[in-house]
């Protein structure tokens, strides 16, 4: 949440500062730095409220909790962002064809320095708070931020060719490669979040460090169907367990709740799901759910 709204703060000082960037130059690359300033305050709103509602506890229509609402809150971000690429580029392109000088470079690279300078305060910000609870709403917006930093080097960069060298189609050149940076950053940020709106499983090292934690405990005879899947800032594991068939139900409630012991010591944010299944019982054919995971752990086990 303190992240959220130091990213609304921020957005909406930068907007009122090149608002009158914008007006007193009339470049189309600060002009473009505007409307990315303006939606990300839009976007920031948005990521304000998706990380507020993620927070939420889980309740009785939402068993797992709310914590999708920040992919949602990304995606809006991804759709905005893109709006602003192609509005971007379209003026850019009408100036190309007919470029309109710029002026008072000194005020608009005043503008430009004092908005970085902020948003490298803010970006730093952003990835402690991301480092800690891996929030992707929160990481969507860092990358608005990054390309703020950069859209707002390209203003500079822009002015100082226009005017100081005279390359009058350098300032509409650098507002295309600004809408060509939003779009691909646009793509990069939904691609994170429809992965977890589809419950993309974990990356195979993740996989392998959690199943290797439960695979050491003592009284595992195989774990198979593991699942994996992220939610805002939490993460769900579930496994099917084997144990001896001989041991009797509290010999094997106890294996159990040693290896969720465990697993919750070594990761704090995983909510585990374990089915305890006889040695040798077989729940499906199908060979992608069936498959064990751990054979090669047995031998390493402390």
């Amino acid at each position: 949440m303190r992240a959220a709204l130091a990213s609304v703060a921020m957005a909406s000082s930068l907007l009122l500062l090149k608002a009158f960037g914008a007006w007193q130059t009339g470049s189309v690359a600060m002009l473009g730095s505007l409307a990315d300033t303006a939606l990300d305050l839009l976007a920031s709103l948005v990521t304000l409220y998706g990380v507020k509602l993620a927070a939420e506890p889980a309740d009785h229509d939402h068993r797992f909790g709310h914590g999708k609402a920040e992919a949602l809150a990304a995606l809006f971000q991804v759709a905005l962002i893109a709006a602003s690429a192609a509005a971007i580029a379209w003026r850019a392109v009408l100036a190309l064809r007919d470029p309109q000088p710029t002026h008072d470079a000194g005020l608009g690279i005043t503008v430009s320095a004092i908005a970085i300078a902020a948003t490298l305060v803010l970006l730093w910000y952003q990835r402690t708070i991301i480092r800690r609870t891996g929030s992707i709403a929160i990481l969507a917006d860092n990358l608005h931020y990054q390309s703020d930093a950069l859209l707002n080097g390209s203003v500079i960069v822009a002015l100082a060719l226009d005017q100081f060298v005279g390359l009058s189609w350098a300032d509409p050149v650098f507002g295309i490669v600004i809408a060509a940076w939003l779009a691909w950053g646009a793509f990069q940020a939904s691609s994170q979040a429809i992965d977890q709106l589809m419950d993309k499983e974990w990356p195979e090292d993740q996989r392998a460090a959690f199943i290797e934690v439960a695979a050491r405990q003592p009284g595992i005879r195989g774990i198979h169907d593991f699942r994996t899947r992220r939610s805002g800032s939490l993460d769900f594991a579930q496994f099917h367990m084997e144990v001896a068939r001989e041991i009797t139900v509290a010999d094997a409630h106890t294996i159990v709740e040693n290896v969720e012991r465990r697993l919750r010591d070594a990761f704090p944010k995983v909510e585990v799901l374990i089915h305890l299944d006889p040695e040798g019982h077989v729940d499906t054919d199908n060979p992608l759910v069936e498959a064990d995971v751990t054979p090669h752990w047995f031998g390493k086990r402390v």
